[in-house]
């Protein structure tokens, strides 16, 4: 299994509505490295649900439900969507601030390429978050 962590603002698309909606496919990424994680992706992978810009934190966790097809949003080729359902939300969200300042974290991707809107997370770096998470 692989981590990820994928962001979304929450006056667009939040945790709650996507929790109401139960599921939904990840469209609007329109970079490539960001593209490539989502190809990259398999059936069963756990992603982070981090709000952007309002709130900057992980609130929760999305699973991989189906594998990466093309953007039905678009009739460009090159973008891909990855389907995502609910899968639990954190005990505690773990804001950006407490990750910078966790050493551990320096090399996680939401730490060094801030601007990316879909990151890999480490098997390391996962288990730390969720540690934050359980703590407070």
């Amino acid at each position: 299994m692989n981590y990820w962590l994928i962001k979304s603002e929450p006056s667009a698309y939040s945790w709650d509505q996507f929790v109401k909606e139960d599921g939904t496919f990840w469209n609007g990424v329109r970079n490539y490295a960001a593209r490539n994680n989502l190809r990259a992706m398999k059936k069963g992978d756990l992603a982070f649900w981090y709000h952007s810009n309002e709130g900057m934190e992980i609130v929760a966790i999305a699973k991989v439900v189906k594998e990466a097809y093309q953007d039905p949003t678009t009739d460009d080729p090159a973008w891909l969507v990855v389907d995502f359902k609910p899968h639990k939300k954190l005990k505690n969200p773990v804001g950006l601030a407490a990750i910078k300042a966790d050493k551990r974290l320096a090399d996680m991707d939401l730490v060094r390429l801030g601007r990316l809107s879909v990151g890999a997370v480490k098997p390391e770096e996962w288990k730390i978050v969720m540690e934050m998470s359980e703590n407070g």
